[in-house]
C-alpha cells in the first residue's frame, strides 16, 4: 500500500508525519492509494479540496482541536486499519456568488455556505427555493445551507438540525434571526436550489463562504448540492462517521 502523509502545521503533526514517512516511505500524493492526513479538520477540509481531483481515498489522524472528521491518532498497524477502514463518499456544495462589481466566484464547499453580515447592522436576504420565492425579507446575522456531513459543524452551532450520513436532504438554517421571528430553517431535498438575494447591500453589506472561500460584497448566491464530484473518506470500523453524527444528537 502507496501511503502519502500530509501534516499540518501543528509541530505535532509535523513530527508524527517525519516518524511515519521512516516506516512507511515518502512518495507524492499524485502515486499514493490513500492520503494519511495529520491534523485536525480544518486540514482535512482544506486537504479534500486540494487533492480531491486524485480522486483517491483520505485517511486523517487526529492532531489537532477538532477531529470530527479524523480518526485516532496511532503509529502502529496503520495499514491495517486502512484495509478495514469504512468508506464514506461526500458530495460538496457548489456555490456561485456575484459581487458588487458583477464579478462572478465558483467555490465548492465540503461543510456549508455561509452568508452573514460584515457589520454591526443585520443583513436583509431574500431566500428562493427552485426560483420560488419562500421569504421575502431575512432580517439576521445571516443564512446558511449545509450538507449531511457539515450538519454537526456551523450548522449544529446556529441551532440547524443534524442530518445523518446518507439522508438525501440539505439544512437550510438562519444565523440570529430577527424576522420572521418564527422562522427557524428547512430540510430540503438534496436536489434544491437555493437562492440568497442581499437586500440594501449599500447599507447592510453581506459577505459569502464555501467553508475556507469567501467572497466579499455579494448581491446574490445560488447554491446546489454538486453531484458530479465526490471525495472518499476512510474511517476506523469501530468508529464510524455515521455513528459520530448519530452520538452527537444525543449530547
Amino acid at each position: 500500500m502507496r501511503l502519502a502523509f500530509l501534516a499540518s502545521r501543528v509541530q505535532e503533526a509535523q513530527s508524527a508525519r517525519k516518524k511515519l514517512q521512516a516506516v512507511y516511505g515518502r512518495i507524492t500524493p499524485a502515486k499514493a492509494d490513500v492520503l494519511v492526513v495529520l491534523g485536525g479538520d480544518g486540514f482535512m477540509l482544506s486537504s479534500l479540496h486540494r487533492y480531491g481531483h486524485l480522486k483517491i481515498p483520505l485517511f486523517g489522524m487526529k492532531l489537532g482541536r477538532v477531529g470530527f472528521l479524523m480518526n485516532r491518532f496511532e503509529e502502529q498497524d496503520l495499514e491495517r486499519r486502512i484495509e478495514d477502514a469504512q468508506q464514506v463518499d461526500l458530495k460538496p456544495l457548489q456555490m456561485t456568488a456575484l459581487d458588487i462589481n458583477r464579478k462572478k466566484t465558483e467555490a465548492l464547499a465540503i461543510n456549508e455556505i455561509a452568508i452573514w453580515r460584515q457589520t454591526n447592522q443585520a443583513a436583509h436576504l431574500r431566500i428562493s427555493i427552485n426560483d420560488i420565492v419562500r421569504i421575502p425579507e431575512l432580517v439576521a446575522d445571516g443564512v446558511l445551507l449545509s450538507t449531511a456531513a457539515g450538519s454537526t459543524a456551523y450548522n449544529l452551532s446556529a441551532h440547524g438540525p443534524i442530518l445523518p450520513l446518507g439522508t438525501e436532504a440539505l439544512a437550510l438554517t438562519p444565523i440570529s434571526p430577527f424576522r420572521p421571528r418564527r422562522w427557524r430553517g428547512a430540510v430540503l431535498p438534496n436536489n434544491t436550489r437555493v437562492t440568497v438575494e442581499v437586500l440594501n447591500h449599500k447599507k447592510r453589506p453581506v459577505n459569502a463562504t464555501a467553508d475556507s472561500d469567501e467572497v466579499a460584497h455579494v448581491l446574490r448566491v445560488d447554491m446546489h448540492l454538486q453531484h458530479d464530484i465526490q471525495y472518499q473518506l476512510l474511517f476506523d470500523s469501530d468508529h464510524s462517521l455515521e455513528e459520530r453524527v448519530l452520538h452527537e444528537q444525543f449530547l
